[in-house]
């Protein structure tokens, strides 16, 4: 057996198989001191200005979580911290499937992408790094209102159906979040991604329940507001996370609404800032919210409707009839009559289970090419079959030695001997098998005697269909393979490394590591060998004030304007940086 790539607990212990699959190790030792003076900047930077503007949860949460403001989170670190609320965490690699993501919360398991942003992308970047997730998502779920929000948002999420353009979509995120991380990769290349997905999303179609809720989880988790429409407070992980949104959102160019469902069919841009937000009252409004928007879930709704749903779909779903048998497939042309479900019929390995556990004999093994079978009322019998007791079918001859010819309302014809009858816990019959069994619509034959014994499903109506099978063991969802990351640091170039040497040299000083390094020495190769790197210098100017050498401070600042000059979009991270280290000395004095 393969050792797990993580440290597991408690609470990872409890995940199933198709799960574990997308975990990968965090590989600490991976992050360079460039990834490390990223982190810090951006963490003080946002820990400075959202005090002011952020939901009280963040900075009790950060507390809470044990993210340090200096170092890159250590997941196990986390782990020990996080099972403490009742919450795990772990690493992945990058973006994984919407349904998958949210499965994990349902589990209360906050997935973390391991990667951390490059520095040209330090404000924003549309692929999730440990910056968005372990310092935007972390530590709002210490507040136990929303962390059930964000459990049953998973819940509810994970079962919601897709349609194959919304994997499409998927596929092309993950690709942009890929490239446009990894070093080196040529501006057309990434225009041309995000055209593709612009493109994508101006022809989704009608939106599927996987698209909706995926809105709803934009505008609360990743970009919500709190609070009152005038002073709203932060809360969402995007706006959390981004040093450059997370201000521009609190200016009057960003349009605030109150947050309802007409966030459902509000779309978003990954690549863009966002031009409205949602502001919820409290927590408790956005479980209101996810309740109304789960009541028009084929989860909830079943009928033909949610069946077509998951036809469209073309993926691995579940019907549940109305006697609690569950049909779990990929669902195919089925019949309708009146506007209700009259057949349903899967192709590929099929499974029948009830109440979550696969009924014994009817696995994939055994229904290998698919599942059809006739659903609904008989023709002129008020009683439906699932309704009768021992009497009934007896009066109607549904028992097990005879032959019979049951027809229903939406014009299926089952003809055969009943061989015998599967019952649920409440003693109503669920499945009916028959031998010699002809099933016919009309002049189609759906199902002809000598292919072997036929099985019925029992059930007037759907009451809910939803993605995923009912039993998870029935299938092996295990398919997935890690990638190995889009950054390679071993095809990094000498020159690159040289400039992460600096930053470590600057990095072990500044933690007592090293006191012997010369920062003098250090400041003048950057400023020959890499004069368009800013965040070093401003690090350097940090300790130089922090040990009053104030000849080096006044060079170094002379050397950041000359930066500006060269790089105007970097102006203001330089002068941010800056007056964060004279707020810091201002506040010791």
């Amino acid at each position: 057996m393969n050792k797990i790539p993580y440290e597991s607990n408690s609470i990872l212990d409890k995940l199933p198989q198709h799960l574990k699959q997308f975990i990968k190790p965090q590989n600490y030792e991976d992050y360079t001191a460039i990834n490390q003076a990223v982190w810090r900047y951006v963490m003080r930077k946002n820990v400075d200005y959202l005090s002011k503007v952020a939901h009280s949860s963040y900075l009790e949460g950060l507390q809470k979580t044990g993210i340090s403001i200096d170092d890159i989170p250590n997941m196990y670190g986390m782990n020990r911290i996080l099972k403490e609320i009742g919450w795990a965490a772990v690493a992945v690699d990058g973006f994984i499937p919407p349904s998958a993501f949210m499965e994990f919360q349902a589990y209360n398991v906050l997935v973390i992408a391991s990667d951390i942003r490059q520095l040209e992308n330090i404000e924003y970047t549309p692929a999730p790094d440990i910056i968005h997730e372990g310092a935007g998502h972390a530590p709002i779920i210490a507040n136990p209102e929303y962390a059930e929000y964000l459990r049953r948002f998973g819940e509810i999420g994970c079962k919601a159906i897709s349609s194959a353009k919304d994997y499409e979509l998927y596929e092309a995120v993950r690709h942009l979040s890929i490239i446009k991380e990894a070093e080196g990769t040529p501006k057309d290349e990434i225009e041309r991604a995000e055209n593709h997905i612009e493109h994508l999303q101006e022809n989704m179609g009608e939106p599927s329940e996987m698209a909706l809720i995926r809105n709803l989880h934009w505008w609360t988790v990743e970009y919500g507001l709190i609070g009152s429409i005038d002073h709203p407070k932060i809360y969402g992980a995007g706006l959390l996370s981004s040093i450059g949104e997370s201000a521009w959102c609190m200016t009057d160019e960003v349009i605030k609404q109150p947050y309802s469902l007409k966030a459902t069919y509000t779309g978003f841009d990954i690549t863009k800032p966002q031009p409205q937000l949602f502001v919820t009252p409290d927590f408790a409004h956005l479980s209101q919210v996810l309740e109304d928007f789960a009541n028009t879930m084929a989860l909830r709704t079943g009928g033909f409707k949610g069946l077509t749903k998951l036809v469209e779909s073309n993926a691995l779903g579940t019907v549940e009839l109305s006697t609690g048998l569950q049909i779990s497939g990929i669902f195919k042309d089925c019949l309708a009559h009146d506007g209700n479900p009259a057949y349903i019929r899967t192709v590929g390995p099929t499974a029948l289970a009830y109440r979550e556990k696969e009924l014994v004999g009817h696995g994939t093994d055994h229904h290998v090419k698919g599942f059809g079978s006739a659903i609904g009322k008989l023709k002129g019998i008020n009683l439906a079959i699932e309704d009768m007791g021992p009497r009934d079918l007896k009066a109607y001859n549904i028992f097990e030695g005879e032959r019979i010819r049951l027809e229903f309302e939406g014009g299926v014809v089952v003809s055969g001997e009943i061989v015998t009858g599967t019952r649920n816990l409440q003693g109503k019959i669920i499945l009916i098998t028959f031998k010699d069994c002809l099933v016919t619509h009309d002049e189609k034959q759906l199902f002809l005697p000598e292919w072997g014994l036929y099985h019925m499903a029992v059930g007037q109506h759907i009451v809910s269909a939803y993605n995923g099978p009912a039993d998870l063991n029935s299938f092996d969802l295990v398919t997935h393979e890690l990638s190995p990351g889009a950054k390679d640091k071993s095809n990094n170039s000498a020159e690159q490394k040289l400039l992460e040497q600096l930053y470590q040299q600057v990095r072990e000083y500044r933690t007592g590591h090293n006191k012997t390094i010369s920062r003098n020495k250090v400041f003048s190769e950057v400023k020959e060998k890499f004069p368009n790197d800013w965040l070093l210098s401003v690090e350097l100017y940090e300790l130089a004030k922090a040990t009053q050498e104030n000849n080096l401070a006044t060079t170094i600042l002379g050397h950041l304007e000359t930066v500006k000059r060269n790089n105007p979009k970097v102006g203001h991270l330089i002068d941010d940086g800056l007056a964060l280290v004279d707020q810091k000395l201002v506040a010791k004095s």
